[in-house]
């Protein structure tokens, strides 16, 4: 028969462990109710599609509805910013770029977030090479042409990109010290609204995914000169290498985090979940004809490969100046 000593022991053993269980049956029932996604530009752009073109099957395999919650501003941070100050029990989860994780540190002085210490990396969805496109009614018919146009009309022209100290911008920068150009850069808050001024040539130029600008390469609404990648979504484009402008390859990655102090019982969940997904040919097959090729890396490769973001944009922002409050 236990003895009151045995009984007080084992009252204070339960006590103790109470708070440690309740955490584990916490997370090994998540998720039980919908899971925001937070995407940090506007509805209509190519992070947002990349994102949405997953919904409904990560839906299915987590078995809770998934909500995209669009919050631009700032170039993406101000979206990155709010979703990653969420509490960290896997319910809110954030759609990070290069952009807003490699590019952010160097180009927002006042940055209301660390992108490794506020946040978790999860996994990568995909990469994506950049376009130049400019207006249909440009008299320009390829990169040589828009270099000689712009050298001509020297400070004459604008350049859209999606945001302030974004990569859309950077390679804006980067473009223009290669180029020897003279271009001015108009921010834009997402890649919809930039499109819509350079259709209707407010700005002369735009460097985005093909997410956004295929369709209105397609139909003629822009003309795109030069893509960073080869890309077979728009195998007919030239690089910016056999353009003449040397070795210019930057690349767009969009990946998944969660706040700081998410458990990493609930990561790993999601990592699975979304790695599962991935294996779809359906999805394969949309995000390829995005132009945004899948990606899964395990994460310490991802921490690699942001560390090496990092320091090549950081690098390239210091060196052209780029910054954005």
């Amino acid at each position: 028969m236990p003895t009151r000593r045995t009984l007080i022991q084992s009252a204070a053993a339960t006590a103790l462990a109470t708070p440690w269980l309740s955490s584990l049956s916490r997370a090994q029932a998540w998720p039980a109710k919908p899971i925001t996604f937070v995407v940090p530009f506007p509805a209509g752009g190519g992070t947002d599609l990349v994102v949405r073109a997953m919904q409904s099957k990560l839906q299915a395999e987590l078995g809770v509805p998934v909500i995209v919650d669009n919050r631009s501003g700032a170039g993406g941070t101000v979206g990155t910013g709010t979703a990653a100050r969420a509490a960290p029990d896997g319910y809110t989860l954030i759609v990070t770029t290069t952009s807003t994780v490699a590019a952010a540190l160097a180009v927002y002085p006042k940055l209301g977030y660390d992108p490794v210490k506020d946040l978790k990396h999860i996994t990568f969805l995909g990469v994506s090479p950049y376009i130049l496109a400019v207006p249909a009614s440009l008299e320009v018919k390829n990169l040589r042409e828009f270099i000689a146009y712009a050298k001509a009309h020297k400070g004459q022209l604008n350049y859209a990109s999606v945001g302030a100290g974004t990569l859309s911008h950077l390679i804006g920068e980067l473009f223009k010290q290669r180029a020897g150009v003279e271009v001015t850069h108009v921010p834009y808050r997402g890649a919809a609204p930039a499109l819509v001024d350079l259709m209707g040539g407010v700005v002369q130029a735009l460097f985005d995914n093909p997410a956004t600008l295929t369709q209105q390469i397609r139909a003629g609404k822009v003309k795109g000169l030069a893509t960073t990648q080869k890309s077979a979504l728009l195998s007919e484009l030239p690089t910016f290498s056999e353009s003449g402008l040397g070795s210019f390859t930057p690349e767009l990655w969009y990946g998944i985090a969660a706040p700081a102090n998410t458990p990493d019982s609930v990561v790993q969940r999601v990592h699975a979940a979304i790695a599962k997904v991935q294996e779809d040919r359906s999805l394969r097959a949309d995000y390829l004809s995005k132009g945004v090729t899948p990606l899964s890396l395990p994460t310490s490769l991802m921490q690699q490969r942001i560390a090496y973001d990092t320091q090549l944009w950081g690098s390239v922002a210091k060196s052209v100046g780029a910054r954005a409050e």
